[in-house]
Parts: structure tokens; C-alpha cells; sequence
């Protein structure tokens, strides 16, 4: 019987303070459009912009006829070991959100056999709440921080409104990041019903 490999990743949203990051497990052989739902999972995205793994001149997203020859390959047609296998890399970027250009940075931290028992994906770590979707990029975001974290900020009260009069950039909810992912995996792991054959 074959075991299945993980990758353990580290995923950190780049330019952005108090620091951001998911450190997630996923099957080595995870297409790169299930791996971006993943991250999405992981970080809190709503997954409402278009995205592209990067690692050198390579990109990997959503084909679209506009692009030609020159767009990203299918993400649905590259799985994680075998882009890791053929470009070598121990990383790769992901960018999510074209206008707001949010970069991540995913180190492969190692692969192992995967555990018994163990659903992936699934949450290993994490840090740091994730950016509100459209707030100007990592830029915006500092300036949207600055502006909560300060009463006296001439914009505090607009973006307590804006936003969740709650948010705190540096708490992240564990449990909840933990049930999505846990989602994904049962989803991923009900086998498809056999077809019938008439």
C-alpha cells in the first residue's frame, strides 16, 4: 500500500504588520486550484478576486480565453508535488487579489507520510487576523490599522464602521480557521458515487 505524502507549508502574507501567517498541511498531490481554496480557508480570504501561484517566469490560476498564450496554466491541471518536482523550488508565491496585490509567501517547510486517521487539510499554526477584503492592499492596511488601533485618528471612527467594530489585527480565530479547512477536507475525502452503467 502506497503512503500518502504531506507538504507542511508556511503561508505569510507579505508587507503586512502584526505579522500574518498559516502554517497549514496539505496532500502533496493537491491540485493548485484546491490548494488556493485551501489558503483562502486558512487566511480568511472570501475568495471573490482572481489569483496566481508564482515561482520564477511560471504562473499557475484561472485560464481565461483574454489571455492567450500569455496567461497562467490551468490550476486545476497542476498538482503541488509535481510543480514543486519539476521547478525545484522549496517556494512559491501566491497572489490573491490583482488590485489590492496581496502576496504570500509559501515555504515548504517539509514532506512527510501523512498521519493515520488525519484529515487533510488542516491547521497546524497560525497568526495574525486576516486583512479586511479591499482595503487598499497592505498599504491600506496599515493605514486602515493605524486608524483603529487610535481613537484620536481622524479616520478611526469611519473605518470602526466600515469594518467590524471588533477587529483586532493581531488575534486570529484558531477555531473557526480550523473548521474551514476541516470542511474542506470532509468534502474532499466523500468519494464520488460510481456511475451507472445502462
Amino acid at each position: 500500500m502506497k503512503t500518502t505524502q504531506i507538504a507542511r507549508l508556511k503561508i505569510t502574507l507579505a508587507r503586512v504588520k502584526p505579522a500574518v501567517f498559516r502554517r497549514i498541511e496539505v496532500p502533496l498531490a493537491i491540485r493548485l486550484d484546491r490548494l488556493h481554496l485551501a489558503i483562502q480557508a486558512a487566511m480568511g480570504w472570501t475568495n471573490s478576486h482572481l489569483y496566481e501561484f508564482r515561482s520564477g517566469d511560471m504562473g499557475w490560476g484561472e485560464p481565461h480565453p483574454d489571455y492567450g498564450m500569455d496567461g497562467p496554466v490551468d490550476a486545476g491541471k497542476a498538482r503541488l508535488g509535481d510543480v514543486l518536482g519539476e521547478i525545484g523550488a522549496k517556494t512559491l508565491d501566491y497572489i490573491y487579489d490583482f488590485g489590492d496585490g496581496w502576496d504570500h509567501k509559501i515555504k515548504i517547510e517539509r514532506i512527510e507520510s501523512a498521519m493515520p486517521g488525519i484529515a487533510y487539510p488542516r491547521l497546524l499554526a497560525a497568526a495574525g487576523a486576516c486583512p479586511p477584503e479591499d482595503v487598499g492592499g497592505s498599504w491600506g492596511y496599515a493605514k486602515f490599522t493605524a486608524a483603529i488601533n487610535d481613537p484620536k485618528h481622524e479616520h478611526h471612527a469611519h473605518y470602526r464602521g466600515w469594518y467590524d467594530a471588533d477587529f483586532d489585527p493581531a488575534v486570529v480565530d484558531l477555531s473557526g480557521t480550523a473548521a474551514r479547512l476541516a470542511a474542506l477536507a470532509e468534502l474532499w475525502s466523500q468519494k464520488r458515487p460510481n456511475k451507472r452503467k445502462d
